[in-house]
């Protein structure tokens, strides 16, 4: 590959990248919030082009931020912070099966592995702490200890905070090499970066690297906005590289997506970004559709705060989802975005007193869709509802198209007259910046009243 920045290499709201290197194979991990399944697992062969081949959590236990995907003696872990306390699981192959998650009863966020010249493991954690772990890395030894004192930028950068989070220790010739996150992770365009320091102990003494910081969004012109939190890799060539997320220019609706970008080693030991230019991997125009027919969901569809298959099954008929309160504020089916322009389609059957939704979901507030009930079609925002447009047959097509933040709905009656619905959405607004949470704008398919709604055919294609 040339040396150029790779951006997106997963698109959508994919942040704190994490990434090991097995013979030729890499695999990544990534937060995943409240979604279930979480820390999906990816797996590519050139950095460039990915799939997803599992996930180390099942179950919802927790917000989960920040992990650390680390090899050790032939086994994986991944370390992650949720609820209040940090966590563990561990497998034998790094696309799993993973074992059930064990607390390690230690506060702080993005746990960082490495393994010291005393041949004991340590996590770093943000803030500039350091904890012992035990010999299988399953439990901590000790209390954590302040070790580390970052690298501070010069009091008139425009940044969120400074917040030193997301530690990844990465050891080389002969050198531990902290790059850690500072800056705060959103706010203005100029705030997040990755910045590092190196010692001859995963304890220090610490010196900052001179070329700091090594990733920043240096002006609001530029494509890629927050760029930070960054983890370093080696390929087979020798060429190194770095993974880390950022936002794309005007649009955090998107989320923080994950970049590639080429490193140099100087002739002084230490490593400075190598890009030259923006590139993205060429690619024709991106389509994925799932009729629901296979035994289970696929990893393209998750949930929030619960596990998808307490409301939502797949079978020959098509994905059924039972219908919940809206007052009792149940996920719906989530399917991440990951284009500025882009088009949802679903056919929606209903069984009952239910109304099947197409929908873009930010959170339990901010959310807007079309609705498929007894009496037609009709458009809704987390605020207000609208007329419907009039059919008694129980079912109807519904599209959404999201051009630029622009957003516009269609349905039909019998899948081929499309009509459009009279209103039209600017939802540049749906993002964390305006309401927290550092999710993004998602496609959800749900159900809400009493009784079932069937989806079928479902479409996601990149405009």
């Amino acid at each position: 590959m040339e040396n150029k920045l790779y951006a997106p290499i997963i698109g959508g709201n994919y942040a704190d990248p994490s990434i090991i290197r097995v013979g030729e194979d890499y695999y990544m991990t990534h937060s995943s919030y409240k979604l279930t399944p979480g820390l999906i697992i990816w797996h590519s062969r050139d950095l460039l082009h990915w799939t997803k081949v599992g996930a180390a959590l099942t179950r919802y236990g927790g917000d989960v931020w920040a992990p650390d995907f680390a090899v050790h003696n032939g086994r994986y872990y991944i370390y992650y912070p949720a609820g209040g306390t940090n966590w563990v699981v561990t497998a034998e192959h790094p696309a799993g099966p993973w074992s059930e998650p064990i607390n390690l009863g230690i506060k702080g966020i993005d746990p960082g592995h490495t393994v010291g010249p005393d041949g004991k493991r340590y996590l770093h954690m943000s803030g500039g702490y350091i904890v012992e772990l035990s010999d299988d890395g399953l439990s901590v030894v000790g209390e954590a200890r302040e070790i580390y004192e970052g690298w501070r930028y010069p009091e008139d950068w425009v940044v969120e905070g400074y917040s030193l989070e997301g530690p990844k220790v990465t050891y080389h010739n002969g050198y531990y090499y902290l790059t850690v996150a500072i800056g705060g992770t959103a706010g203005p365009p100029t705030s997040h970066m990755a910045v590092s320091s190196r010692s001859r102990t995963p304890w220090g003494p610490w010196e900052h690297s001179p070329y700091n910081p090594v990733v920043r969004t240096w002006s609001k012109e530029e494509a890629w906005w927050s760029k930070g939190h960054a983890s370093l890799i080696d390929a087979p060539d020798g060429q190194w590289w770095m993974v880390y997320h950022a936002y794309a220019s005007g649009y955090h609706t998107l989320g923080r997506q994950t970049l590639l970008e080429p490193i140099e080693w100087t002739e002084d030991g230490w490593f400075r970004a190598a890009g030259k230019a923006e590139a993205n991997p060429a690619a024709e125009a991106f389509k994925f559709q799932d009729s629901f027919q296979e035994p289970g969901l696929c990893l393209e569809w998750q949930t929030e705060g619960t596990e998808p298959e307490q409301r939502f099954r797949t079978g020959p008929g098509g994905l059924i989802a039972s219908g919940a309160s809206e007052k009792e504020r149940h996920s719906p089916l989530f399917y991440m975005p990951a284009h500025k322009r882009y088009m949802a389609e679903v056919e929606v059957a209903l069984e009952g007193e239910v109304e099947g939704r197409l929908v873009l979901y930010y959170n339990d507030y901010a959310y807007l869709g079309l609705g498929v009930h007894g009496g037609g079609v009709r458009f809704f925002r987390s605020f207000k509802n609208y007329a419907t447009m009039p059919s008694d047959s129980g079912y109807a097509w519904v599209r959404i198209v999201n051009d630029e933040h622009i957003v516009s709905f269609y349905y039909s009656f019998d899948g081929t007259k499309w009509m459009k619905y009279d209103k039209v959405v600017d939802a540049s607004g749906m993002h964390h910046n305006t309401l927290g949470g550092f999710q993004s704008l998602r496609i959800g398919l749900d159900a809400v009243g009493r009784g079932k709604a069937v989806f079928r055919k479902f479409t996601y294609k990149e405009l």
